[in-house]
């Protein structure tokens, strides 16, 4: 089962690759040491679950690196690599204990869900997506605050879930997947969902890092094609992320983790508000593009 999921995540990888690097090279696109260094924070810390596309955003705003219609596809797909690593070490060390049909049902409904997304993220007015992303920061940073506050629930000690409890997770996937596009994580909502659905926490990851994985890999490739986004901080966060997961997954880590939450709370709370601000002053003014970028054909 687990070679099943990892032949089409390690093939579609690939396929992203190539489509990614021929796009760098066409474009001249270069890392600069301040994405490089951001890609291997944010990385280091998903891996530990606490996320990724939250703090990448804030520093997106508070930096004024990326214009705000392209953070979503810049995120998508300058994560996406670093995700796959991810994937791979949870699903060779605890893939084995999830449930099958859940696990390959999760992933498979989150990648189709952004497949659909990709196309609507593209055609959606500036301000709608600046929205999106900021209500997204605001519950990732609710989510920080949970966890420190141990609100979360604990979750049980089950593989799987009854039938009908898999077929809500599967289709909730499906959502997550579309807004994923949207600069929304997907690993908070997950593992609350099957948390509470009485999952056990640690067998989430395999679920959640694989279901990134192969929807940025398939996603991502249409964003590409799209040219509507930040190369050179792809670029960057991509270089940064790949050895940072591999030490995150691997080392002994006794860093006071709450402490870290609830800093990254603070800037999360920061950059959700500006984005907040900047969706609603668009808004007001009918002043926001049309779409965030052309749809790939």
């Amino acid at each position: 089962m687990l070679t099943a999921l990892l032949v089409p995540i390690v093939l579609a990888t690939l396929i992203f690759a190539i489509v990614l690097v021929k796009s760098a090279i066409a474009t001249r696109s270069k890392p600069t040491l301040e994405t490089i260094g951001l890609g291997a924070v944010v990385s280091f810390f998903d891996t530990l679950g606490i996320g990724c596309f939250a703090p990448t955003t804030a520093w997106f705003k508070f930096r004024r690196l990326v214009p705000d219609r392209l953070i979503p596809p810049t995120l998508v797909v300058g994560l996406t690599i670093a995700a796959v690593v991810e994937s791979i070490i949870f699903l060779v060390q605890l893939g084995v204990k999830v449930d099958p049909v859940l696990l390959v049902g999760c992933i498979l409904a989150c990648t189709t869900g952004g497949l659909v997304g990709v196309p609507l993220v593209h055609r959606t007015r500036v301000w709608i997506v600046q929205m999106v992303v900021a209500i997204g920061l605001f519950l990732a940073a609710i989510a920080y605050g949970m966890t420190n506050l141990h609100l979360f629930p604990g979750g049980g000690t089950a593989a799987g879930l009854p039938m009908t409890l898999t077929v809500i997770a599967i289709a909730a996937n499906f959502v997550i997947g579309i807004l994923l596009n949207y600069g929304v994580g997907n690993y908070a909502p997950t593992l609350v969902m099957l948390s509470l659905m009485g999952m056990n926490p640690r067998l989430c990851f395999p679920v959640m890092a694989g279901a990134a994985a192969l929807m940025g890999a398939t996603a991502g490739i249409r964003h590409i094609n799209t040219g509507r986004l930040d190369l050179g901080i792809v670029i960057g966060l991509t270089i940064g992320g790949i050895p940072a997961v591999l030490v995150a997954a691997y080392l002994v880590v006794t860093m006071p983790l709450a402490i870290l939450r609830w800093m990254v709370l603070v800037v999360v709370l920061y950059a959700a508000a500006i984005m907040f601000h900047a969706a609603m002053r668009g808004r007001r003014e009918h002043a926001a593009e049309g779409a965030t970028a052309a749809v790939a054909q």
